[in-house]
């Protein structure tokens, strides 16, 4: 059996014998896997009117605490939505009624973020199908490949900078 990345290897290693490719066969997976796991996860936030980095948030307050409250400075941090996304992103949220922003009791200067009961139940509702999802996605692999993959990317990551704080 052969993808599509390895048609790409085999035309430079005819065209370009003095060089190894084979960085290009582990980086090229790993690009054309994101798209097609991007593609699946989008339908499946669309059917519940998010994208991803709305879920991410909203998935973020509801695993953070048992108030379900972080500082947005405490959102960048805990979840993988950007500095440059999180205030957009927390308007259209709070416009929704998913979120609300208020005051924070300990700090005057600061802002505490809280899923509202509609976020809480959005999603709690999500969150089955995203992981059910993310299964089919890796049904191809064992539960022992799966496993094994983990830990080869975790360990790229973290050779990359990408450690726990």
């Amino acid at each position: 059996m052969a993808d599509h990345v390895d048609l790409v290897l085999e035309q430079w290693r005819a065209r370009r014998p003095d060089l190894d490719p084979s960085p290009m066969g582990v980086i090229g997976r790993m690009s054309r896997l994101g798209a097609l796991f991007d593609a699946e996860l989008r339908r499946n936030f669309g059917k519940h009117d998010l994208d991803r980095a709305s879920f991410d948030v909203l998935a973020t307050l509801r695993r953070s605490n048992a108030e379900h409250s972080l500082t947005p400075a405490g959102l960048m941090h805990s979840s993988m939505v950007t500095s440059g996304a999180i205030s957009q992103r927390l308007d259209r949220l709070e416009a929704r009624g998913l979120v609300t922003r208020a005051p924070s009791e300990t700090d005057r200067r600061g802002v505490l973020v809280t899923l509202t009961p509609e976020g809480l139940e959005l999603i709690d509702k999500v969150l089955p199908t995203h992981v059910d999802t993310e299964a089919q996605l890796l049904a191809g692999l064992s539960a022992d490949e799966q496993d094994q993959l983990a830990g080869l990317l975790r360990t790229l990551l973290e050779s990359l900078g990408d450690r726990r704080d």
